[in-house]
């Protein structure tokens, strides 16, 4: 079925989180009443999931992933379609996998690890007993915080990835249709990207940059990388989660 590039826009930013909240009702009520875009819908996230295990299945070195990322923000000049059917987004996958292929080598950095923040949650994030501003998750002892009670944000699940040979955790929180996740990395800390910014929140040094169409803020705590990122999230409200020391209990 060919759709209206206006409805097609729409549902491709509500498949990966970018849909204006003003629209994100009237559009999931129209999915729910009719079968055909609710199909459409979900081609476009297993499209999404697709392009995202592609890409973490290959190692590529941090040059390639910082020239393929500007690919993606630099300006056309043909009015830009966020909507691209299944087999489009499947051979643009296999473009970028086929390139990663080839150029080969490289360690683990913090870009690659969005593709777990990409992948659906696999089980329910544990919460402990009686609230608190942890979860009973945690990763080199290492825990995530629970962002409801003071944020809103609220765990909705978690998943364990081995990208590039390390062993990382990540947990999904969602508040008002929005998602975002935060990804604990094993081991060394990672090397914060090079073009990232700068930033010091409540006394805790961050790197902000934008990529694969979500802002992304990096950290260490107790010696491992924390990655936050979300779409259609300001990067200043994932600065303030990512500084949050849940006094004190949040340990960095």
């Amino acid at each position: 079925m060919e759709l209206p590039d206006d409805l097609a826009a729409d549902l491709a930013a509500l498949a990966d989180g970018r849909l204006d909240p003003g629209r994100r009702a009237a559009v999931k009520e129209r999915v729910a009443a009719e079968p055909s875009l609710a199909a459409a819908l979900e081609r476009q996230r297993a499209a999404i999931r697709t392009v995202a295990a592609a890409a973490a299945e290959v190692e590529a070195p941090h040059a390639l992933r910082v020239r393929i990322d500007a690919l993606g923000r630099a300006p056309s000049r043909r009015p830009a379609r966020r909507w691209l059917p299944f087999a489009g987004l499947a051979g643009a996958a296999a473009a970028v996998l086929l390139a990663l292929v080839v150029a080969g080598g490289g360690g683990l950095d913090v870009r690659a690890t969005l593709a777990a923040a990409l992948r659906p949650g696999v089980a329910t994030a544990s919460v402990l007993p009686g609230g608190g501003p942890l979860l009973a998750e945690q990763v080199d002892g290492v825990d995530f915080p629970h962002y409801g009670e003071k944020f809103g944000w609220e765990p909705q699940g978690v998943r364990s990835d081995r990208i590039e040979g390390r062993d990382m955790r990540t947990v999904f929180y969602e508040r008002e249709g929005r998602r975002i996740a935060y990804t604990i990395v094993a081991g060394e800390a990672l090397e914060p990207p090079s073009d990232a910014a700068s930033l010091t929140v409540e006394g805790t040094p961050l790197r902000a940059l934008r990529a694969g169409g979500r802002e992304v803020v990096t950290w260490e705590r107790q010696g491992r990388t924390c990655v936050l990122s979300g779409a259609g999230v300001a990067r200043g409200e994932l600065a303030e989660l990512a500084a949050w020391k849940g006094q004190g209990a949040v340990e960095f």
